[in-house]
């Protein structure tokens, strides 16, 4: 006797991976979301709707990576005798732009399938099978725990801590009005690194948590640099480091490339007056290359992914 099918609505959050010197190991999720609505059938096809950032371009058939994600959980579960769904996305997180919106696909469509299995899975268990997708745990766990989080892998077995900072921060994002697809940011990079290099992000990478977790604006300024990825990255970006000047004279405590890119995020401590400055800022000094970029003012999200309720989306 087949079960009846059921729906599932979650809410996962937009990530932003590296944080300057902690290259495919450090995450932060913020309070920028998609919402994926998630129906199993047992008749096989699928049904998509895409509202928001990606309709008319999130491939609607078995290439998209919420359903390949899906089927993974299902396999991984035995629970075969689900042969299609009727998916409906709600994507606030921007395409292609290193706010994690792959993580957040792969988490929301984890999330739903294993909660409509029973929760057969925990989140580290959830961990492992969406960082066996992505092939990096850094966006995917903060999308699964919240707040920061610092990964390592051994093998294949990933490991993370999450935890909130005693800094209360908001993140400026500017956000360009083009694509870098994580592919073609990861090719650039060289690789071997010299000895120096990876000196210079191992201390950058360790003060950076340990100014958030004493809590320490200065020592936080000091940690945000990096030399393994965002130099080489910076011909991918029209002006970078001219927007990384300009966010931190306007107050900003310093600025990193957003995962690949080409987001570029600052921090700024929460009820700075100069928040707004800071955006105003790079958005001006990204005009001046000829990019047009939004300013997105983010918190940090604390949740990570997480059910909304069992009706229909809005």
């Amino acid at each position: 006797m087949q079960m009846a099918e059921r729906s599932i609505r979650v809410r996962v959050p937009g990530t932003s991976a590296n944080l300057g010197a902690g290259f495919d190991t450090l995450g932060l999720a913020c309070d920028l979301y998609n919402e994926l609505e998630l129906t199993l059938t047992h008749a096989e096809g699928l049904e998509f709707h895409v509202e928001g950032e990606g309709a008319g371009r999130i491939p609607e058939d078995d290439r998209n990576i919420v359903w390949r994600s899906i089927q993974l959980l299902l396999s991984r579960a035995h629970r075969e005798e689900y042969q299609g769904a009727i998916i409906r996305m709600k994507n606030d997180v921007p395409l292609s732009r290193g706010l994690g919106s792959s993580a957040a696909a792969i988490v929301a469509g984890l999330k739903a399938a294993n909660v409509l299995v029973g929760n057969r899975y925990n989140r580290r268990e959830l961990l492992q099978l969406a960082t066996e997708i992505e092939g990096h745990p850094d966006n995917v766990a903060p999308a699964i725990f919240g707040g920061f989080t610092v990964s390592t892998m051994k093998g294949k077995r990933v490991e993370t801590f999450s935890f909130l900072p005693r800094i209360r921060l908001r993140f400026v994002v500017a956000v360009p009005d083009f694509y870098l697809p994580t592919k073609k940011a990861r090719e650039v990079l060289p690789e071997t690194v010299a000895r120096q290099d990876a000196i210079f992000n191992i201390g950058r990478a360790s003060m950076l948590i340990a100014a958030l977790m004493k809590g320490s604006p200065y020592f936080l300024k000091r940690s945000l640099d990096d030399a393994m990825h965002q130099p080489y990255r910076a011909k991918l970006i029209p002006g970078m480091y001219d927007v990384f000047r300009a966010a931190k004279s306007a107050g900003a405590l310093g600025t990193v490339l957003s995962g690949a890119g080409p987001c570029l995020i600052a921090f700024v401590e929460e009820h700075d007056e100069r928040e707004a400055a800071v955006g105003v800022a790079m958005q001006e000094a990204f005009a001046r290359h000829d990019v047009h970029a939004e300013i997105k003012h983010l918190g940090i999200d604390t949740r990570g992914a997480h059910i909304v309720n069992h009706g229909k989306m809005e």
